[in-house]
């Protein structure tokens, strides 16, 4: 019998089941438990004494306290009907507020912001701690809100009616209790709703199973079921479109991270669109785009993996599949993203890792479709990212651009199609000497002969002699791109100190689009791994580093990378910094919301662990084994990724002997192991520190 088989065996071990019979560690999985919050204050007091008791950390982290709680930052905007809204967090609002100013309030250099809402006011009434997490307005007037608040910054939260004209939340209103929930407007008095509705509700990833539809002034109980999933989809939701004579309503059932369905509900019945489940549908006003993840042979027509298509919405309902291709890739292009204006569509292309805009205008009359009328709409400087950050889709052709690069502080430009050309609003302050410094973008050949690229920021005319201190960062899953960009923090707690500081354009990331995702999944993660090892020997080779001063960042999908460089490549690097990790690959999808990732990773409780366990770092940490200094960060508000396997692999390694094995838990802040400014300053300092202190 294979190990599949015997996973539907009710009398059979899984490989889960068996790690936790073997896992002299487990007891670190009951993470609120009085044996493990005792452990995570005495290693906390270990490292805190170590790397962040002295007036050297001190610097670091109000270096770093400075940038984040800076009033000269850019307070982004965006639109929802005449006026910007934003949320701000400094030194004076450590858990920030939301507020609202005009256009031409905006304009100015000190704004005069309306306050709706003081999350600090609220934590003090409340005698609570919470932690933002957005808000839903009810169009076209958004004067109704639906806020959602985590009680320690996880993506567990409580959501509440609320009231921009009163400023206060709604008495008797739409309330929800903290959950992993997925709410949006019908109407004044109606909402879509997925949520913890009881036993059997979520999904084995976490996330809810099951979407009503509620109407005000009835109980939760009473809602009426739209949808309900299956327990292994990753999550059910519904949202309804409310641009006037577009009106629809859909319901998306995400199989997992890159496959859903989307169904069109009207008058009670779904009607599924009839796309590749791996492809992204999109409706807009008459449009029908798809992002295609797999080729796809339709309407006589074969469309390459990674390209948009479009076609009208009424005529696709209706049978026809003669699309018409906005966007192709070729070996060095791949879609970003897009965005919609009243009139408009902009595409947002990388070559090579490095933005430009295109503008595509839509044929105003039927049978006119292959006529989209592209342009090039004026981009970033080299090596750097432009991208856009807001629109008004209902109303007009207004856009918003945000442009940074590694050296250049980020600007926010606005700009009207056919116009208005885009003008800089607000500019972010420098927050360190940029002049001292170079970019440049580096390629190198991977183990089976891939050429992946990388960027390198360094002090100008760096001596090639192996001495410099560098930092190498790395993410490599869930097609995410790391793009030029600027970070104060990393200036003033890095480059300052003449460190080299490189990002690592690894496959399973998105810089390529798809196919450079798809490259490093299941059974190909570690040609991730290899990716990151080529740069990381390129520097070295270049004269840039040596392995002892060359140290790795990461977290989440980028702290599994991390415990890869340790247990694969432990040679490389002098010290590693592995963030809110995953590590145990044996037991992940049995702990938080792993179940949602095994797109991405494969099942480790059926065949899939033949190759899951040769990147699995808990499993294959050796206590023969030499490794780099180590220092694991993670929240114990991580309902995510959690913090379990940080800890166990700390444990571990402790255990087995081996010196410089480090650890710190924050108690709050969720995946982002940080729920306001000063926590995130502390958090970063001692990595920054950490490294700096192991890399001399």
């Amino acid at each position: 019998m294979n190990p599949a088989d015997a996973s539907d065996t009710p009398t059979a071990k899984t490989p889960a089941d068996q790690a936790a019979t073997d896992d002299p560690w487990l007891w670190l999985e009951d993470i609120h438990g009085t044996r493990s919050m005792e452990w995570v204050k005495q290693e906390n007091a270990r490292t805190q004494a170590r790397f962040a008791s002295d007036a050297s950390f001190d610097k670091t982290r109000d270096a770093i306290l400075q940038v984040l709680d800076s009033d000269a930052r850019i307070p982004y905007v965006n639109r929802m009907g005449g006026e910007l809204y934003n949320f701000w967090r400094d030194k004076t609002h450590p858990r920030g507020v939301w507020r609202r100013t005009t256009l031409a309030e905006y304009r100015k250099a000190e704004p005069k912001w309306e306050v709706l809402l003081d999350i600090d006011a609220l934590n003090k009434a409340e005698g609570k701690r919470w932690v933002f997490k957005g808000v839903q307005c009810l169009k076209p007037a958004f004067e109704r809100c639906l806020v959602s608040l985590s009680p320690d910054g996880g993506d567990a939260v409580a959501v509440r009616e609320f009231s921009i004209p009163k400023k206060a939340f709604v008495k008797g209103g739409f309330e929800l209790p903290v959950a992993k929930s997925d709410v949006g407007w019908i109407d004044e008095d109606t909402i879509y709703v997925g949520t913890d509705f009881g036993p059997g509700s979520m999904t084995a990833s976490s996330y809810p199973r099951i979407v009503k539809e509620w109407k005000r002034g009835t109980p939760l109980s009473a809602a009426a079921t739209v949808h309900e999933g299956k327990h292994d989809d990753l999550a059910v939701s519904a949202f309804h479109d409310r641009t006037p004579g577009y009106e629809r309503d859909f319901v998306s059932v995400a199989k997992d991270f890159f496959h859903s369905e989307l169904f069109l509900r009207h008058g009670g019945k779904l009607t599924r669109l009839d796309v590749p489940t791996d492809a992204d549908a999109n409706a807009h006003r008459e449009w029908l785009l798809v992002q295609t993840r797999s080729p796809w042979t339709v309407g006589g027509a074969t469309y390459p993996s990674g390209a948009l298509l479009a076609i009208r919405f009424d005529d696709f309902i209706a049978g026809k599949r003669e699309f018409t291709v906005l966007f192709k890739p070729d070996e060095h292009t791949a879609l970003s993203s897009y965005a919609w204006t009243r009139n408009h569509l902009i595409l947002d292309v990388l070559d090579d890792v490095k933005s430009r805009l295109e503008v595509l205008t839509p044929p105003r009359m039927a049978g006119a479709d292959d006529d989209w009328h592209p342009e090039v709409l004026p981009g970033a400087p080299a090596l750097s990212t432009v991208s856009v950050v807001d629109t008004d889709p209902d109303h007009s052709d207004e856009y918003w651009l945000d442009v940074a690069g590694f050296l250049t502080p980020a600007s926010l430009e606005r700009g009207v199609l056919g116009s208005t050309p885009a003008e800089t609003i607000k500019q972010e302050p420098a927050f360190f000497d940029a002049s001292k410094f170079t970019v440049s973008q580096h390629f190198v050949t991977s183990k089976d002969g891939t050429r992946v690229p990388y960027f390198e920021i360094a002090p100008k005319g760096i001596k090639l002699d192996g001495a410099n201190r560098t930092l190498l960062y790395g993410y490599g899953g869930f097609e995410v791109s790391l793009l030029p960009h600027y970070s104060g923090s990393i200036g003033r707690a890095w480059l300052d100190r003449g460190g080299v500081y490189v990002v690592a354009n690894i496959r399973g990331g998105g810089e390529y689009g798809p196919r450079w995702h798809k490259a490093a999944l299941k059974a190909n993660r570690p040609r991730a791994y290899e990716d990151f090892a080529a740069v990381a020997q390129d520097l070295i080779k270049r004269g840039v580093t040596s392995p002892g001063h060359l140290g790795a960042e990461g977290g989440s999908n980028g702290g599994l990378l991390m415990g890869n460089m340790l247990t694969m490549y432990p040679q490389l690097f002098g010290a590693i910094a592995c963030e809110v990790p995953l590590l145990d690959m044996k037991r992940y999808s049995h702990l938080s919301a792993g179940a949602s990732w095994m797109a991405e990773y494969g099942n480790p409780d059926t065949a899939d662990w033949n190759f899951i366990k040769t990147f699995s770092p808990y499993q294959n940490v050796k206590k023969d084994g030499h490794y780099p200094p180590v220092l694991f960060y993670t929240a114990t508000s991580d309902d995510r990724v959690g913090p379990v396997q940080a800890r166990k692999m700390a444990a571990k390694m402790q255990a087995q002997g081996h010196p410089d094995v480090w650890f710190y838990e924050n108690l709050e802040g969720g995946h982002g192991a940080g729920a306001d400014n000063q926590q995130s300053a502390h958090m970063h300092a001692m990595a920054y520190d950490f490294l700096w202190d192991q890399l001399k």
